[in-house]
């Protein structure tokens, strides 16, 4: 596996890319269009990163941050392709994410996922991350659940 540093519209992104846009037009049974969501140069230095992870030169999953205030990056778009789902993919580029958030001088990670997304709010619980809601709540009742994360600040 190797992480690749891009951007949002780098054609090794759009096969991952359309098959999250199609999860989430499924999932919330709406058209979802990512391309219209953010501008791609918020997913650029210095602010933010688009990365994906490649085997064997093809993409099996990315996922990337934008700066959400001076010391806090959000995390979007992490995304695992369906042929590589149950081998912690996600679980490395939510480590490349946060190392890179580091170096970049973020203290803070915050993210939020959709109330139907047990899988991602399972990754994040399990990676460290802090719910910033009821977890006995109905995830359905709160709409997107939002995530914190501080980070370590890296040593020289």
């Amino acid at each position: 596996m190797t992480v690749r540093h891009t951007t949002v519209t780098d054609p090794l992104a759009r096969p991952l890319l359309a098959e999250l846009t199609h999860e989430y037009s499924t999932r919330y049974e709406k058209p979802v269009d990512l391309d219209l969501e953010y501008p791609p140069e918020e997913f650029a230095p210095p602010g933010g990163a688009f990365l994906l992870l490649l085997e064997d030169g093809r993409p099996v999953a990315g996922g990337a941050y934008r700066q959400y205030d001076a010391t806090t990056a959000e995390l979007k778009r992490i995304w695992t392709d369906s042929a590589h789902r149950r081998r912690g993919l996600a679980r490395q580029v939510l480590r490349a994410l946060e190392a890179d958030a580091a170096r970049r001088g973020y203290v803070r990670l915050y993210l939020t996922t959709g109330p139907r997304q047990p899988e991602a709010k399972g990754l994040y619980l399990a990676a460290g991350y802090r719910p910033l809601f009821d977890l006995t709540a109905d995830p359905e009742s709160i709409g997107p659940l939002p995530f914190e994360k501080y980070l370590e600040t890296p040593h020289p």
